[in-house]
């Protein structure tokens, strides 16, 4: 099953999917896909290391999720998180390319036979991009939010700490 948990920063995303990884009667491993780049990254890096119980296995895989899902075992997996994930790719591959790994780990995600649970940054209901890579960015962040959300079985929008629960898109 995967569950797929979306919101701005600062939502309580991470909280939210530690609280559900919590509940599950399985180990518990997180992928991380943050890169300490500066003073600033590392302490929030730390902070989140912090607020996640120090018996969970931690995979910190900034380009290979992919990999990190297929060795993932029987493990809960908590999967923290795709936008940063998607912002390592960008200098790395073409969009076809980032959205058929996208593709990849959405299918071994819905695969599991443990719970998958992907924290992903909703960052389409702000203001266009001035700039082309912002543009990109914000288009491919989309587009995978959209694919993840599609094989969720449970889907929610964190706002301000308050969760609500997304239903299935039925077409017009």
């Amino acid at each position: 099953m995967i569950v797929f948990l979306t919101g701005g920063a600062r939502s309580g995303k991470s909280t939210l999917a530690v609280t559900l990884a919590e509940r599950a009667d399985r180990p518990v491993r997180v992928i991380a896909t943050a890169e300490a780049v500066d003073a600033e990254m590392e302490r929030r890096i730390r902070a989140h290391r912090a607020s996640r119980p120090s018996s969970w296995a931690v995979v910190e895989e900034p380009l290979d999720l992919v990999g990190a899902l297929r060795d993932a075992g029987e493990d809960v997996v908590l999967v923290d998180c795709i936008t940063l994930w998607l912002a390592n790719l960008l200098a790395e591959r073409d969009d076809e390319e980032i959205l058929a790994l996208v593709d990849e780990a959405v299918a071994i995600a819905a695969g599991r036979a443990a719970d998958t649970i992907i924290v992903s940054n909703e960052v389409g209901s702000g203001i266009v991009p001035m700039d082309p890579v912002g543009r990109r960015f914000r288009d491919l962040q989309g587009w995978a939010n959209q694919r993840f959300a599609a094989a969720a079985t449970r889907a929610y929008l964190v706002v301000a700490g308050q969760t609500v629960a997304l239903a299935p898109s039925t077409p017009p």
